[in-house]
């Protein structure tokens, strides 16, 4: 059986913080930059959905150009000068942290605290005034929560749920400006919308405003800890399509399921079952 190869693409010539380099044409600059070693920021950008440009926080300079640029999204282009560690791109990076980190509960971010040390962002400096999104977390079903408390409306479960990967479309952008929040249609709760409870949506959200319910409980008991845990990942077996599971385990108990993003089957998605359904594990090795 043969597997289809992409088409050759051609290398075009961009010079990266004074390093000239090679990139296909066609990446972006965010390719390059991860290519070439850089350490660029991101929190809206999934390597399986299209780049929506909300955070903002992978901006770099591009030479010649008026605003700055999404790393995320913006293509090389032959000739491109780019720097992505100039004091215009790290004073952006510095105060998006700070309005995110001012509004929002970033404590499950991952490397949000690293990146404000790095960037000098002082969220308090505006204040205890600002404008929170300050709301107890819905816990209306047992298989994942939504903390909209840590949501920085990024719409990566939007696009997880909607076109580009479920299709069940069971939540949505309601509101507008500061009311604006991810919601199921008339804010029913999950188990009367649309939603499947494949929690594809949970596998992108890059802040842990969406997670497993048993997370949760775990993290409000102050035993979740991901430095004792272990990953194995192996195949599913509730079905013969072949999905990748990605085993997290404490103490000896799957605390929860991911998949691989880079897996040809399943592109990090799931099905309730593949996701949800690891109860069974654990029941018949207590049994026995």
């Amino acid at each position: 059986m043969s597997v289809p190869l992409r088409p050759p693409r051609r290398l075009i010539e961009i010079t990266v913080d004074g390093e000239a380099m090679r990139v296909p044409e066609g990446d972006t600059l965010l390719d390059a930059c991860q290519s070439a070693g850089k350490d660029i920021p991101t929190l809206c950008y999934g390597d399986t959905l299209n780049p929506k440009n909300a955070c903002r926080v992978c901006v770099v300079e591009v030479e010649g150009a008026r605003t700055l640029a999404p790393a995320c999204s913006r293509k090389a282009e032959p000739g491109m000068v780019v720097k992505t560690d100039s004091d215009r791109a790290r004073h952006s990076r510095k105060v998006v942290l700070e309005l995110l980190g001012s509004s929002v509960d970033l404590s499950t971010t991952p490397n949000a605290k690293e990146w404000m040390a790095e960037y000098g962002a002082d969220p308090a400096r505006f204040g205890e005034d600002a404008a929170t999104v300050a709301e107890p977390p819905k816990v209306d079903n047992d298989l994942y929560v939504r903390d909209y408390a840590k949501c920085i409306l990024c719409y990566k479960c939007v696009d997880a749920c909607g076109e580009q990967w479920q299709n069940s479309f069971a939540i949505s952008v309601a509101g507008r400006g500061f009311d604006a929040t991810i919601s199921t249609e008339f804010d029913a709760p999950l188990t009367d919308s649309a939603c499947v409870f494949c929690g594809n949506c949970v596998e992108v959200c890059p802040t842990g405003a969406l997670s497993f319910k048993n997370e949760f409980d775990m993290r409000e008991a102050g035993t979740w800890d991901e430095e004792r845990q272990t990953q194995t990942t192996t195949i599913c077996s509730y079905c013969g399509v072949g999905c990748n599971l990605t085993l997290h385990v404490q103490d000896n108990t799957i605390v929860k399921v991911t998949s691989p993003h880079d897996n040809p089957v399943t592109h990090g998605n799931l099905c309730i079952k593949g996701r949800f359904g690891f109860q069974h594990v654990q029941n018949v090795a207590s049994d026995g």
